[in-house]
């Protein structure tokens, strides 16, 4: 969940180095960065998001083609936009966006996971586990900010366990 109060306070120097791509959408130099450099930035954000993981051409390829869509560069902009308080949302989504400020518990079933290389959580969201009251666990794995594309294994276990949770199994089960 995105906090658009609390994005408008700067992050640490670091932080906001690696978010370089978050300032650069907020101009419409940014937006044609994008829609003419697709590909490129995508590639130049998985290397800076996952600097461990050596995916090849094939791998990135496949997930590029959504790069393609008609609305991609449209959505991606008016997201960041937003975020940072620079574009409005919809209003009939204004009432959604007030109850989810307030931060209700977290009732659903969840496993999140941190990568130990991601960049863009320094220090993992570890603390967030207060934000549930369903079932939950933390995981932590060796990888950065893909973890479904760098670890599918892990991934699809914590999917899997989520799942038999939704059907009488514990938090504790495998």
């Amino acid at each position: 969940m995105i906090d658009v109060k609390q994005q408008r306070s700067p992050l640490g120097v670091t932080l906001e180095r690696v978010c370089w791509y978050q300032h650069l959408f907020q101009t419409e130099r940014g937006r044609s960065c994008l829609e003419n450099n697709r590909a490129d930035l995508g590639r130049t954000l998985w290397r800076e998001w996952s600097p461990d993981w050596e995916f090849d051409e094939a791998i990135f390829e496949r997930t590029a083609a959504a790069f393609d869509n008609p609305d991609f560069v449209d959505v991606v902009i008016s997201a960041y936009r937003f975020m940072h308080g620079n574009e409005r949302g919809d209003p009939l989504l204004q009432s959604l966006e007030d109850r989810l400020a307030e931060r209700p518990p977290i009732t659903v079933p969840a496993i999140t996971i941190d990568g130990t290389a991601d960049p863009l959580k320094p220090g993992g969201t570890a603390d967030h586990a207060a934000l549930f009251a369903g079932p939950h666990e933390h995981w932590t794995l060796s990888v950065g900010h893909n973890v479904p594309q760098e670890a599918p294994g892990e991934f699809a276990k914590a999917a899997l366990k989520v799942r038999s949770w939704q059907h009488g199994g514990k938090a504790d089960d495998a």
